[in-house]
């Protein structure tokens, strides 16, 4: 029921530069998006951007890019759509000897450990988060929506994703439930550095 650093991938969805003038309360969901970034990038948590149409609304700010592993530029509105679940889940590399007999749900991974937790926040909550999110829980993803680094041109858009998300089956959540779930105890070696981004 809680988060773990250990399983977790982080997905920031479309914080671009010329639609954020647009979105209610840009200055705090960005704010809790580069702290989400901070935190993966302090715990070693992977984190992935996606890009709307970047041609016409701009690139992620330099500062949420640089803290994300690769941005995928899509014209879908669900980076699914575009090939980001291949980098959440990198195809299995064919499994060598005898264990090719095995069936495929008793065959390890050769990609090491899976991490099926994607945390996720974003812009416009109603449309590319939303369908992001979905196809996500479609592919088998447990899908965690950070609420407070989430949002859309109105609140009742954004409200009504949220509501949509977790009658799908998303859990709903905020930027530090997410931070401290992924330290867990207060004698985590980075919790000082992950209480000073809260502060």
């Amino acid at each position: 029921m809680l988060l773990d650093a250990s399983e977790s991938q982080l997905v920031l969805v479309d914080y671009q530069t010329r639609l954020l003038p647009a979105i209610f309360d840009n200055a705090a969901v960005v704010a809790n998006a580069l702290r989400l970034a901070q935190a993966a990038d302090l715990l070693d948590v992977p984190a992935w951007g996606t890009e709307q149409n970047p041609s016409k609304l701009g690139e992620n700010p330099p500062e949420l890019r640089a803290l994300c592993r690769n941005t995928l530029s899509k014209m879908q509105f669900s980076g699914v759509e575009e090939g980001l679940g291949e980098w959440l889940r990198p195809p299995a590399k064919p499994v060598q000897g005898n264990a090719r007999s095995l069936p495929k749900h008793l065959q390890k991974s050769s990609a090491g450990e899976e991490r099926n937790t994607i945390v996720i926040a974003g812009c416009e909550a109603h449309i590319c988060l939303l369908q992001t999110a979905l196809d996500l829980l479609e592919d088998e993803f447990e899908v965690w929506v950070v609420t407070d680094a989430c949002s859309s041109r109105t609140e009742r858009n954004r409200d009504a994703a949220f509501d949509r998300l977790a009658g799908a089956g998303a859990e709903l959540v905020t930027t530090e439930m997410v931070l401290f779930e992924w330290l867990r105890t207060a004698e985590h070696a980075d919790f000082k550095a992950i209480q000073a981004l809260v502060k």
